[in-house]
């Protein structure tokens, strides 16, 4: 089963199963500015990958992100070794094990791994997920589409998404139609940003919806597998529309409330509710003054991902290549490079 809290699997690592929490305040909705389609995503390599697939249809990142759900199966410890179930070199298909409705147009899908492997992903990297059709001129073709995991790296015998349900994305609709028992092919990892223990003293995150899943990725890295070794520090931005759409939230805030040394969490509503006491608005050129660590500092990093639209307001867009390209918005406003600065 699903389980209740999103924080087990991430802070405690237990293995009994339990429901999914679907409440507001664990919310895994949509991402902010919910009306845009998914953020592009990746890196050079990863569009040097898709490129090299024939792709039946447009490429972009229709990133899921990270789930609620606990371990069904005993997370494995950062030492023992293990089989990685995904291989970089070829598509594998994957059965789905159980789907978890978290509002109208969002769920959590487990796909079943062998019990004696994780997904072997590292951080940051996602996956390439694919489905056959039929193009237009009747030859054989793929949708082929990249997801980044949102169950934790150590989970061993499951691997989740959480994939948000967009009117046009093919991708994400063929999730919503798959059944249990139904397979997908996963081909990966695919790197995007390697992380390296206390490379950065400080690293401010920009997410925005689904664009919170590489900056989990990264929050688990430094506050929970590193055994304390890890010591940089971090500062969450987190833009959404509403609070029902917070993804994540009761896990990110147990790690603001273990860490509060280490993280701070920003929360940003452009619809919030009467009762809404935290942040209000767009992440904006004061908003980043303001919480993220300035241009000059030494050893910082800010990464942003979300909708296109907010990327390229906040930090320029990708290159079309995928690759990192130029930066410009905000950040280039404030003096920000290419050396302090990456895009997901």
């Amino acid at each position: 089963m699903l389980y209740r809290t999103v924080v087990s699997s991430a802070i405690r690592a237990t293995a009994a199963p339990t429901r999914l929490n679907a409440q507001r305040q664990t919310a895994l909705g949509a991402r902010a500015y919910s009306t845009d389609k998914p953020k592009s995503g990746g890196n050079g390599l990863l569009f040097a990958a898709l490129a090299g697939l024939g792709v039946a249809g447009g490429i972009y990142y229709n990133s899921s992100s990270t789930t609620a759900v606990k371990p069904a199966a005993k997370p494995v410890a950062a030492a023992t070794e293990v089989k990685a179930a995904f291989s970089p070199k070829e598509f594998k298909a994957f059965k789905l094990k159980e789907v978890q409705e978290i509002n109208h147009n969002t769920s959590v899908f487990r796909f079943d791994l062998p019990e004696d492997s994780t997904s072997g992903l590292h951080v940051a990297s996602c996956v390439i997920t694919r489905y056959p059709i039929t193009k237009k001129d009747g030859t054989p073709g793929y949708i082929i589409r990249p997801y980044t995991p949102t169950s934790d790296e150590n989970a061993q015998g499951y691997v989740d998404f959480i994939v948000k349900k967009y009117p046009d994305g093919k991708m994400s609709k063929h999730f919503h139609d798959l059944k249990v028992g139904d397979e997908l092919e996963i081909k990966g990892p695919i790197p995007k940003l390697q992380w390296e223990e206390n490379k950065f003293n400080n690293v401010g995150l920009i997410a925005g919806g689904t664009g919170i899943t590489p900056m989990l990725q990264i929050i688990r890295k430094v506050l929970n597998h590193s055994e304390g070794r890890d010591k940089t520090k971090i500062t969450l931005v987190f833009a959404n529309q509403t609070e029902e759409d917070i993804l994540l939230k009761e896990e990110l805030d147990k790690y603001a409330k273990a860490h509060p040394d280490q993280i701070k969490i920003h929360y940003l509503l452009d619809r919030p509710a009467d009762k809404w006491t935290g942040g209000k608005g767009f992440v904006t050129k004061e908003i980043v003054q303001q919480y993220m660590p300035g241009p000059n500092e030494p050893n910082t990093l800010v990464a942003v991902c979300g909708p296109d639209k907010m990327v390229e307001l906040i930090s320029g867009a990708k290159a079309k290549d995928k690759s990192q390209g130029e930066i410009g918005g905000i950040l280039k406003e404030l003096g920000y490079t290419s050396e302090n600065v990456f895009k997901f």
